[in-house]
């Protein structure tokens, strides 16, 4: 896959998520939920790869996710636009390819 003739670049995103204090369930669930449609979206679009769940402590809410954007400034666009941002610190790893890669 290529953006503008050059090849996308992938990041690994750690996405820890921290619901404030006194936030009701309804509007945890409502967020969850349109959070859920726009992670679709950006699978669709080719944005976001994978998701996955690492070991998590007692109450701890944390994703791992691998994106593809054109560089720093697209991701971080995909990024905002997904709406457990307001609550979630990211942190972001570029990725690149290795020699050795069986994917390759």
């Amino acid at each position: 896959m290529t953006w503008r003739g050059e090849p996308l670049m992938e990041f690994l995103v750690d996405m820890v998520t921290t619901v404030p204090e006194g936030t009701s369930e309804e509007a945890v669930a409502e967020i969850r939920a349109r959070e859920a449609v726009r992670s679709r979206e950006l699978a669709a679009q080719g944005s976001l790869l994978r998701l996955w769940r690492p070991p998590l402590a007692p109450g701890e809410w944390r994703t791992w996710g691998l994106f593809s954007a054109d560089g720093a400034e697209q991701l971080e666009q995909v990024l905002a636009s997904m709406p457990l941002r307001v609550w979630r610190h990211d942190t972001v790893t570029p990725l690149s390819p290795h020699p050795n890669d069986p994917g390759r």
